[in-house]
């Protein structure tokens, strides 16, 4: 522990047994037990660290008028001090631990009423239980009584914490033998195993008897106590062993049946995981089985759905039950949609009717609905042996359930005509049924029904009442089932038609959030490469859209009046052109006049998602182009991208959002990969930020080998690094560098360390070897960036010519207006990047994040408070 610290904790101890004390912030006193907690799982002792601490905690306990707060805070600090054995015995030694945790001493005192106090004792106790004495403790103090009973406190983050501390100590003490369990036995002596067994066997037995009592309510209006002993009982079942697993089976058996058939609603959900838990760990249990075919045949209909969907969501499941939940999970659908999705076994569909019943108020109908929906994927793919139906008439039944809900068909099936009215125009529902006709896109069967699903999504898309998520949504599943799509002669002439009409109408909607989701679905469309049998792979906009019909309506959003829809379509354009790019066509004249407005809204646009989405156009643009043109290409395609390369760095690196000076920057490291991937040592993008080089580290074998031969290169390097400097690449790492957003700084000292380690030489005995690697130099601006930069450069210079003995010094006047040109080279090796890589790196709270900052605040908070007149600022972090 540092000695500073050590210094100031009885002075902090002293502040918080101050009945009058004043902290800093509400968490001081957590950050104080993460610091203990801290130094105790790094193996030190705290006791012995800071021996106040006993002082504190006895004066504390005794002193009835303290903060409860603080009263929590030492329950909870005397618990992780006893973690350990040899602090427990010391505790013990002095009473302390008898003092503390002594309920009657804090009910007469009148503060047991505090649930921070309960919490307190609760966690301390937790954190106390780690090994055999501390249970020996537990047990001969009588204290698993009053835990029992905080199961039920009006508190509910008391009930909680109770709730978590049974389930440790049952858990955390299985015998060695059980699988899973964290036992404490593995370090306990043989002499002493047989003790805590008996202890441990006493607790279970309490415990489990307590449950039974406990699960069914005596009252119907008692339900808040079986919900915390099933949230118990699942996390125990999922966990224990089989010797716990089973007495708690064999004691709670019984009261779970009778649960089950009371067959209360508020219940079903908790009572199926214990079922659930149950059935996974021991699904050979024939009292676990009866239980589980009870719950999947609950005479509520809505309490069956959700059973049911339980059941499916476990995943590991047998075939019986699975069948039983598939048929109660399609029920509604087939009702509402007189698809016969169940055949035409009707042995297991007794509920139909009250089903019906249930789905003609419309609160439980729309929810048993979307319970049913959100399945059907799963469901799909299940064994044919299992599925009552073809799966394919699964998408049948949610198409018809979405023509439903748009109104322009009604359901067939008898007795559900006042079922359906409840869902027309539900957006809830038809949310859910896009959802889940999405994810069937992939089920066995599904390219039948692609003529059927194009004609539901068109009508949708059509359709003015279509909320903007619906329409959105709509444009999802359209690409998805255009993405599986493996035969485009089931997509008739007439959908192509209606669907190029609906986007049209849709992408001049008076909503931007339509707008935006149609800009998004043409950008995306164009990404989904298809193939037909009459020609080669293709985008599959230009079967569904026709080639000519993308690009203009995206020219066209470009002056959207909304900034997202902009951004939206500048990505959409970059998509819809990769293939173009990717096969070095030359630019039409249109792509050239998207060009020049991308640039003007680079330059001019005041908000910031347009200007990013620029920046990452050409990014694209560039990544398409570099592996078939040449940089020096004369060609008007590659002329045009290194011109517009030049612009976007030159603007992208003066810009206000930081985002678009992090994108600015990406694109100047596709620069300098294209540039020097052919140069031996030279790392790309994140490989070269993984493990850098510390100033003062080895030079490895192969590393002296290349800069032994580094002459060799010279040239080459010389030539491409002049290149970089003329792009505009070493200006925008440089403007970047001193940039007061920390993204944008960090990742241009990271590339800049790229680039020296590349171009120059790391031996101090050649550093004038390439002396005509120092002729390539950079131009900086005498103002802004560039001024911070040279007043560096002058730093650095005149340290190396006071070490040097040197009295002239040139160079060491103010730069004018128009700046100087520095060469790279002595640029790369003067602006100590190391040394702000270190401390970029570092996060903003590393000065003051630390437990002497959190002490100091204590301190001054008490100062501040015991001298009201003066002002005093604090940093607790």
């Amino acid at each position: 522990m540092d000695r500073e610290c050590v210094s100031l904790l009885p002075g902090v101890c002293e502040v918080l047994a101050d009945p009058g004390t004043s902290l800093p912030d509400d968490t001081s006193l957590e950050k104080l037990l993460d610091w203990f907690t801290g130094l105790i799982e790094a193996g030190g002792s705290l006791l012995e660290a800071c021996p106040c601490l006993l002082e504190f905690i006895s004066t504390v306990v005794h002193n009835t008028a303290s903060d409860p707060g603080v009263l929590s805070f030492t329950l909870r600090l005397t618990g992780l001090v006893s973690a350990t054995e040899d602090g427990f015995k010391m505790l013990q030694e002095r009473s302390v631990l008898n003092e503390v945790f002594n309920l009657k001493h804090w009910q007469e005192a009148g503060l047991w009423e505090d649930p921070c106090l309960r919490i307190g004792w609760i966690q301390g106790l937790r954190s106390m239980l780690q090994h055999p004495e501390a249970l020996s403790f537990f047990v001969q103090s009588a204290f698993l009584d009053p835990l029992l009973q905080l199961q039920t406190d009006t508190s509910l983050f008391v009930a909680s914490a109770a709730n978590q501390m049974l389930a440790h100590v049952l858990l955390f003490f299985q015998p060695v033998s059980s699988p899973g369990c964290n036992g404490v036995d593995k370090k306990a002596e043989d002499d002493g195993r047989t003790h805590t067994s008996a202890e441990y066997t006493a607790v279970v037995t309490s415990i489990s008897q307590y449950l039974k009592e406990s699960l069914v309510p005596k009252e119907n209006t008692k339900h808040h106590q079986s919900l915390q002993i099933l949230k118990l009982l699942a996390l125990l079942l999922a966990k224990a062993g089989p010797p716990l697993r089973d007495k708690l089976l064999q004691t709670v058996g019984d009261s779970l049946e009778e649960l089950v058939t009371a067959g209360g609603s508020e219940l079903t959900l908790p009572l199926m995981d214990v079922v659930l838990a149950a059935y996974s760990s021991s699904g050979t249990d024939e009292r676990v089985t009866r239980l589980l075919a009870s719950m999947l045949n609950i005479n509520k209909p809505a309490d069956l759905i959700h059973a049911a969907a339980a059941f499916l969501r476990r995943g590991r499941c047998d075939a019986v039950h699975t069948a039983r939940a598939v048929r109660v999970l399609l029920l509604p659908l087939d009702v509402i949609t007189g698809q016969s999705l169940l055949g035409t076994n009707t042995t297991a569909d007794a509920h139909q009717v009250s089903v019906v019943e249930q789905l003609k108020s419309k609160t439980p109908c729309i929810s048993m609905i979307c319970v049913c929906l959100t399945n059907t994927p799963q469901i799909a793919l299940t064994p044919s042996g299992v599925l009552p139906c073809p799966p394919v008439l699964i998408i049948t039944a949610v198409l018809s359930l979405l023509s439903i809900c748009s109104g322009v068909s009604s359901s067939s099936s008898t007795g559900s005509s006042e079922v359906y009215r409840n869902v027309i125009g539900n957006g809830k529902v038809q949310k859910c049924a896009l959802e889940a006709l999405t994810a069937l896109s992939s089920s066995p069967g599904a390219m039948e029904k692609i003529s059927e699903v194009f004609t539901v999504l068109i009508q949708y898309l059509d359709n003015p009442d279509s909320d903007p998520t619906v329409l959105h949504k709509s444009y999802q599943a359209l690409l998805k089932w255009t993405s599986v799509c493996t035969d485009f002669s089931l997509v008739t002439d007439h959908l192509r038609h209606d669907l190029i009409e609906v986007v049209k109408k849709r992408v001049c909607d008076m909503r931007w959030e339509v707008r935006d989701s149609t800009v998004e679905f043409l950008g995306h469309l164009t990404g989904v490469r298809v193939s037909l049998k009459s020609v080669e792979v293709c985008d599959s906009s230009d079967v569904l859209l026709g080639v000519c019909s993308t690009t203009p309506l995206l020219k066209e959003a470009l002056q959207d009046s909304e900034s997202y829809v902009r951004a939206s379509a500048i990505a959409a354009l970059a998509k819809t052109l990769t293939h173009s790019w990717q096969q070095g066509a030359a630019l039409t004249q249109e792509e050239t006049e998207i060009v020049s407005r991308l640039l003007e809204i680079l330059s001019q646009d005041t908000e910031g998602f347009p200007r990013r989405a620029v920046v990452q156009y050409f990014i694209s643009w560039y990544s398409s182009n570099s592996s078939h043109l040449p940089l020096s290409s004369s060609g008007s395609s590659a002329s045009l991208l290194m011109q517009c390369v030049r612009s976007v760095l030159s603007q992208g690196s003066a810009d206000l959002d930081w985002e678009v000076k992090v994108h600015t920057l990406e694109l100047a490291e596709l620069l300098l990969d294209e540039t020097f991937s052919a140069h031996q040592g030279y790392r790309k993008g994140s490989d070269a930020h993984r493990a850098p080089s510390h100033p003062y580290g080895v030079v490895s074998e192969q590393a002296h080998t290349l800069h032994t031969h580094a002459g060799t290169h010279t040239e080459g390097t010389e030539s491409d690094l002049a290149t970089v400097v003329e792009q505009g690449v070493m200006s925008a790492l440089l403007s970047g560098l001193v940039d007061c957003d920390r993204p944008v700084a960090l990742k241009a000292c990271r590339l800049l360390i790229t680039l020296r380690e590349t171009v120059c030489t790391l031996s101090l005995g050649t550093l004038d070897a390439t002396a005509s690697m120092a002729t390539v130099s950079c131009k900086l601006p005498g103002l802004g960036w560039g001024k911070e930069i040279i007043k560096i450069l002058r730093l650095k210079r005149s340290d190396r010519a006071r070490e040097a003995d040197i009295a002239a010094q040139r160079n060491l006047s103010d730069a004018d207006e128009g700046g100087e040109s520095v060469s790279v080279c002595e640029a790369l090796r003067l602006l100590g990047l190391d040394e702000r890589l270190d401390v970029l790196t570092q996060s903003s709270d590393h000065i003051h994040n630390s437990p002497l900052s959190l002490l100091q605040d204590i301190l001054t908070a008490s100062a501040a408070h015991t001298q009201p007149g003066e002002e005093v600022i604090v940093d607790c972090y």
